[in-house]
This record gives C-alpha cells, sequence and structure tokens, in this order.
C-alpha cells in the first residue's frame, strides 16, 4: 500500500474519502471533518497487523489537526497507544 500525506483513502461505510495526515513506514492515520460535533473522525491503519481502527485510549488525546495526528504517531511508535483491538476491523481500503 503507497499512499503519502494529503491523498485520500476511501473506506466502504463512507461516501466521503479521508485524508492521510501523517504517516511512516507502518502507520498511517486518515481523518475527515464531522461537522455536526465540530470534530473529525479517524482511524489507524497498522501495515504490520493489517487491520484498521481508532486507538486504544479511552479518551483520546485529539486528532482534530495535523500537528495532533503527528504527535499521536509519535505515540503509536513510542508504544504509548496502538489500533484498537477490540474495535479495529481487517484492512478494506480504496486508495486514490
Amino acid at each position: 500500500m503507497k499512499v503519502n500525506v494529503g491523498d485520500k483513502v476511501y473506506i466502504p461505510t463512507h461516501v466521503n474519502p479521508f485524508k492521510v495526515q501523517a504517516r511512516d513506514e507502518r502507520f498511517i492515520i486518515c481523518t475527515k471533518p464531522f461537522n455536526p460535533k465540530r470534530t473529525v473522525l479517524y482511524f489507524i491503519v497498522d501495515l504490520k497487523t493489517r487491520r484498521r481502527g481508532p486507538d486504544n485510549m479511552i479518551f483520546c488525546s485529539g486528532y482534530n489537526t495535523k500537528d495532533e495526528c503527528e504527535d499521536r504517531l509519535k505515540e503509536l511508535q513510542e508504544g504509548k497507544i496502538e489500533v484498537s483491538y477490540r474495535h479495529g476491523i481487517d484492512l478494506d481500503l480504496d486508495i486514490q
């Protein structure tokens, strides 16, 4: 899977695409606006385990800006957070 920051990612359960906000060789963080609550929807792709989902924290630290996404990427790399096993699913993405 070859995507870069700024690329659009489509998932089957959403009509509009998500945008890649941060990535490294293992993780990809994607978001899109969720206007009714003035926040974003997000998911993390773990290319090693071939799963996607939210992080495993009860109260996430935020994915609203590119800087916050880069901070979450650092936390993923350090092992402080990970893709939720309980709420994650197998990969099912289309990349534009």
